[in-house]
């Protein structure tokens, strides 16, 4: 296992860990306010070290160890983070790993590298979650001060409450995917708990629908939660990903 830490280019360092191994490499990309020590992340490491697979996973800026302020990011700049640790930590074919916005990110990162890309996996994936599970959801109150100050703090099951900033949502339009085709070509598997009270299993219903490649599989847990991490959902992620390495692999 190696780690270090990346600039991405302007002097904000970008922390991730990497192990060789044998291709195509796995990319595990998080979630809004998640990071690379959570149990999906480590447990697939865990995984692709026993199989002898090479793996990237890294923290967004203003996530985790990476630098940076968590109010200053978009899904433009974390998505440019992502391809900034892809294309200087890893080479050849990539199996991206996405959890809720990682789905996001993941799509993004499969339009824009598709000569890499063989195959993606979304967890929960949350595509254009600022707009259809935020904006979309907030009271006329909420929108008024959101724009007036710039920033909303939300409640949330899972920690403090979460600041969404004018800057997330705004910058969040310019990055939209499920208004029109995504053109991917190569293998998507999603996987959705239908007691996920974050993001509706039919999102997954909806990506289907979009995206251009004919291999699109949907499995749905039917008491699985958003984050999909007891033992059996992580059993599932291993069976999932494995199946892609086996039919990608040399």
């Amino acid at each position: 296992m190696m780690a270090g830490r990346l600039d991405r280019g302007d002097g904000t360092q970008l922390a991730w860990e990497k192990q060789e191994g044998r291709g195509p490499t796995i990319v595990f990309l998080p979630g809004f306010r998640s990071d690379m020590t959570g149990d999906k992340a480590t447990g697939l490491a865990a995984f692709a070290a026993a199989r002898g697979q090479a793996m990237l996973r890294f923290d967004y800026s203003g996530h985790g160890a990476s630098d940076g302020d968590f109010l200053d990011g978009t899904i433009g700049i974390w998505a440019a983070d992502a391809l900034a640790a892809i294309d200087q930590l890893s080479t050849g074919d990539l199996v991206l790993v996405g959890s809720s916005m990682g789905g996001w990110i993941a799509l993004l990162t499969a339009i824009a590298r598709p000569e890499r890309v063989k195959a993606l996996v979304g967890i929960a994936a949350a595509p254009d979650f600022t707009q259809l599970l935020m904006w979309d959801s907030m009271a006329p109150a909420e929108r008024l001060k959101l724009i007036q100050d710039g920033v909303l703090h939300i409640p949330s099951r899972y920690d403090d409450p979460t600041p969404i900033t004018r800057r997330l949502i705004d910058d969040g339009r310019n990055h939209l995917v499920l208004p029109h085709p995504i053109p991917f070509a190569g293998q998507v598997r999603l996987l959705h708990g239908q007691a996920d009270p974050d993001v509706p299993w039919e999102l997954a219903l909806r990506i289907a629908e979009r995206i251009t490649s004919q291999d699109v599989r949907i499995t749905l847990v039917k008491d699985g939660d958003h984050r999909l991490s007891r033992p059996q959902d992580l059993a599932l992620l291993y069976r999932t990903v494995g199946a892609l390495l086996d039919q990608n692999g040399p």
